[in-house]
């Protein structure tokens, strides 16, 4: 006997939702994109592992964190983004300001100690670098070092000094001195530094100039040191590593950090992939792949033994709120001249 039309329609879709039913995700949320401030292998190893894990392709766009912030909030809405994963939190915080993001997962927030977190739950931290001084080991003694950061500014400093203040890791510590010292007397420390600087594009040109002896010393994260010495070697590695002690500004800590877009296509997706950077397996391939050399903020998870252990590290007492949004940095780093 045939089925009825009605029946007949009715078979056919429940023969549909049932092919759905066994997929494990709809080709809507079979992929994210994620807009990538970190570093680049890194994040196509991550994202290879959580499509792995998952089954969620990630389409990756690499940029400068604060050139990916710009880019967010003038697509708003239309941006393709669904995930937004940047080195320091200032560009995070302005996606914030801007009402940009998307509440995250409180499970996910809760892997991470809530003070490396949004302090409204915006977006979640997931590594963290400090900045240090490079030093050149023939040239400078520790004992020689300066004990704090506005200490380069000074005349006895004219010339040994390396900086890159257009590096997007820069900007962090110019927000830092900011927070605790004002715009004042930032402006004249960064006039100071300018007069005593060489001046390169980048931290990695910093830290190679050191190793060669260009230059005594440069301000850099501290992973730009340990991956020219995983490339170069001991042998020829003729620097070192300098932290700033006691609160000191010079020992900033920053902090990574990835965020879900508001108007992302594929949210379950995105928070997914949230869960999946600070979960104990993401964090573990951090530590060990010798390539990012910054500090899993999870929990448990040691870092790279090159680097200092996070416990023993003295940062100044700044939130992420206090460190604001880079702009104020952007802002006096063009007056001093330096951008």
């Amino acid at each position: 006997m045939k089925l009825s039309s009605f029946g007949t329609r009715l078979r056919a879709a429940a023969f549909v939702l049932a092919a759905a039913g066994a997929l494990p995700l709809s080709a809507h949320a079979a992929s994210i994109t994620l807009y990538n401030a970190q570093h680049e292998q890194v994040a196509n190893q991550l994202a290879k592992d959580f499509t792995q894990q998952t089954g969620i392709d990630v389409k990756i766009r690499t940029d400068e964190g604060p050139a990916l912030a710009a880019q967010l909030i003038a697509e708003g809405a239309h941006t393709p983004a669904d995930v937004y994963f940047t080195e320091n939190s200032p560009e995070l915080m302005l996606l914030e300001e801007k009402g940009l993001l998307a509440p995250v997962q409180p499970s996910t927030l809760a892997a991470i100690p809530a003070r490396y977190n949004s302090p409204d739950g915006q977006w979640v931290g997931v590594t963290a670098r400090e900045d240090v001084l490079a030093y050149n080991t023939a040239k400078l003694q520790p004992s020689q070092l300066p004990t704090s950061l506005f200490d380069l500014a000074k005349p006895e400093w004219k010339g040994k000094v390396g900086i890159a203040p257009s590096d997007a890791d820069f900007l962090p510590l110019v927000s830092a001195v900011i927070a605790a010292k004002g715009e004042a007397q930032t402006l004249a420390w960064l006039k100071g530094l300018k007069d005593n600087s060489q001046v390169f594009d980048d931290d990695e040109g910093v830290v190679a100039a050191v190793n060669r002896g260009a230059v005594l010393t440069g301000i850099i994260n501290n992973y730009y040191w340990a991956r020219l010495h995983q490339e170069i070697g001991d042998k020829e590695t003729r620097s070192a590593v300098w932290h700033f002690a006691d609160g000191d500004l010079g020992a900033l800590v920053n902090v990574s950090g990835a965020a879900v877009l508001k108007s992302a296509h594929n949210p379950d997706g995105a928070q997914r992939f949230l869960a999946y950077l600070v979960s104990e397996r993401a964090q573990e391939l951090m530590a060990k792949d010798h390539i990012s050399f910054e500090y899993p903020l999870r929990p448990g998870v040691a870092a790279d033994p090159i680097n200092k252990p996070f416990d023993q590290l003295r940062p100044p007492a700044l939130t992420v709120e206090q460190l604001g949004d880079d702009s104020a940095a952007g802002r006096l780093l063009r007056e001093a001249g330096l951008l």
